[in-house]
C-alpha cells in the first residue's frame, strides 16, 4: 500500500446524507423582522438581523436558491432563511470541518431548478463522498481555522484603522476642528484661506469602456486589470490587486476604456452609485465608473474620504430613465473644499501610515486566503496527511471542537 492509499484508509466512503442531514430554512417577511442581534442568513450570506433565532449555533448553512452552494459558518444562534439549507444533524462530526468540507463539493453544480437555480436536499444527500474519521476532522479543521482566525484578526485591525482614518478626516474637514482652527476666522462657513474648487479644476478624472467581447484576442491572455462595479461591491477591502477579468493591450486600445495610474479612486457611477475602490496597479474600468486621480493638492487619503462621504450627495444628483447615473457633466460642476497646502501636508503625515497599514493587512490577508484555499482540497481529500500531527484548535476556536 502506497503512502496516499495508507492515508486514505482513515477516510470512509459514504453518502453525504450518512455524514450530515440538511434541512430547508425558514421563511420570514420584512414585516416580521424586528431588528436585533440574531443574523438572518440567506443564500448570499447575512442579509439582516432579527431578535429571535430558529437554530442554535455553531452551525453551517448553504445557499439553496438564488446563490447556490455558498457555505456559511455561524458561531452563534441564527435564523436560516428559506433560500438556504442548514445542517440539522452533524451526526457526531466536527462542525467546522463540515463547513470546510462542503466548500469542496462545488454544490452549485447540483442545480435541479428548471428556471430558478435550486438545490434539492434529497438529491444532495445522495452525493458520494470520502469522509475522514473524527480525529482527522478535528486536526484538519484546526489547521484551516488557524488561517481563518488570522484573517479575522487582520480584518478587525483593518476596520479599526479605517475608522481612525475617517474620524481624523471628519474632525479636520467636516467639523473643521483642524490644528489651529481656534485662530482662523470663518467666512460664510469656510475657514479663511480655504477655497471651494470645482472638480473640473481640482483633479483629473476619467470614465471607462468595454472592449468588444466578440473579438477573442481582446481578452484571451489579457493582463490589463479591467474593473466592473461587482469587483468593487464584492471586494474585501478598499485596495484591489486584481479585477475579475483582464483585457489585452489591443483590447484596451480599441475601446473607450482609459488606463489610469495605480492608487486612483474608482467611483461607481451607474446603477450602484458611490461604491469606491483603490487600484494597486495601472488599470481601466467599464462604463460604470468615474475614476479620480489624486494629486499633490488632493492626495489619496483626502480624495478617498471626500468621495466616500459624498455618496448621499452623489445619489441625489443621479438621474436616468432606465437606471441611476452620475454623469461626468454633473460631477465636474461639484465643488470640493480645498485647505491650504500646509494643512494637507500635516494631514498626510498622520493618514499615510494608516493607509499603508491597511494596504499591508489586506495584502497579508490575500496571501493567507490563497494559502488556506490551496491547502483546503489537499487536506480534505487526504492527499496531505495530518495523521501524525499533534494539533489543537487555536484560541477563540474552541467551539469548533464541538461535535
Amino acid at each position: 500500500m502506497n503512502a496516499t492509499l495508507g492515508r486514505m484508509a482513515s477516510f470512509n466512503k459514504i453518502k453525504l446524507g450518512d455524514a450530515i442531514i440538511l434541512q430547508r430554512g425558514f421563511d420570514i417577511t420584512k414585516s416580521e423582522q424586528t431588528e436585533g442581534e440574531i443574523p438572518i442568513v440567506s443564500s448570499s450570506g447575512i442579509s439582516s438581523f432579527h431578535n429571535q433565532w430558529k437554530t442554535k449555533g455553531p452551525g453551517v448553512v448553504i445557499g439553496r436558491k438564488g446563490t447556490l452552494g455558498t457555505v456559511h459558518y455561524l458561531k452563534g444562534n441564527f435564523w436560516p432563511h428559506d433560500t438556504t439549507l442548514w445542517v440539522k444533524d452533524f451526526k457526531g462530526n466536527n462542525r467546522r470541518f463540515t463547513y470546510f468540507f462542503l466548500q469542496t463539493l462545488h454544490l452549485e453544480n447540483f442545480d435541479t431548478g428548471s428556471s430558478n437555480p435550486t438545490l434539492n436536499r434529497n438529491h444532495i444527500h445522495k452525493i458520494k463522498i470520502i469522509f475522514p474519521k473524527l480525529d482527522e476532522q478535528q486536526k484538519i479543521a484546526a489547521i484551516l481555522s488557524a488561517y481563518d482566525e488570522l484573517i479575522e484578526n487582520n480584518q478587525r485591525r483593518i476596520a479599526l484603522l479605517e475608522k481612525m482614518a475617517e474620524e481624523i478626516y471628519r474632525e479636520w474637514f467636516v467639523r473643521l476642528r483642524f490644528p489651529g482652527h481656534e485662530k482662523v476666522k470663518k467666512v460664510k462657513g469656510v475657514p479663511e484661506g480655504w477655497k471651494l474648487v470645482k472638480l473640473e479644476h481640482a483633479f483629473k478624472f476619467t470614465g471607462g469602456g468595454t472592449p468588444t467581447k466578440e473579438v477573442n484576442r481582446y481578452w484571451d491572455g489579457g493582463d490589463v486589470n479591467w474593473f466592473t462595479p461587482s469587483d468593487i461591491t464584492s471586494a474585501n477591502g478598499i485596495f484591489l490587486e486584481q479585477s475579475g477579468e483582464q483585457c489585452t493591450e489591443e483590447g484596451l486600445n480599441n475601446s473607450s476604456a482609459k488606463i489610469f495610474p495605480a492608487y486612483s479612486v474608482m467611483l461607481t457611477s451607474r446603477a450602484t452609485i458611490g461604491a469606491i475602490g483603490i487600484n494597486l496597479t495601472p488599470a481601466c474600468t467599464n462604463q460604470g465608473f468615474i475614476t479620480c486621480i489624486p494629486n499633490a493638492q488632493y492626495p489619496l487619503p483626502y480624495l478617498y474620504h471626500w468621495i466616500k462621504l459624498a455618496k448621499p450627495h452623489f445619489e441625489l444628483l443621479s438621474g436616468g430613465a432606465t437606471f441611476a447615473e452620475l454623469t461626468k457633466g454633473t460631477f465636474k460642476r461639484l465643488e470640493i473644499l480645498t485647505p491650504p497646502e500646509f494643512i494637507i501636508t500635516e494631514f498626510m503625515w498622520i493618514e499615510s501610515p494608516l493607509f499603508n497599514s491597511i494596504e499591508n493587512y489586506l495584502r497579508a490577508n490575500r496571501k493567507l486566503i490563497e494559502t488556506r484555499d490551496m491547502l483546503l482540497p489537499r487536506l480534505i481529500s487526504g492527499k496531505l496527511s495530518v495523521e501524525h500531527l499533534d494539533i489543537q484548535f487555536p484560541p477563540g476556536m474552541e467551539e469548533s471542537a464541538c461535535v
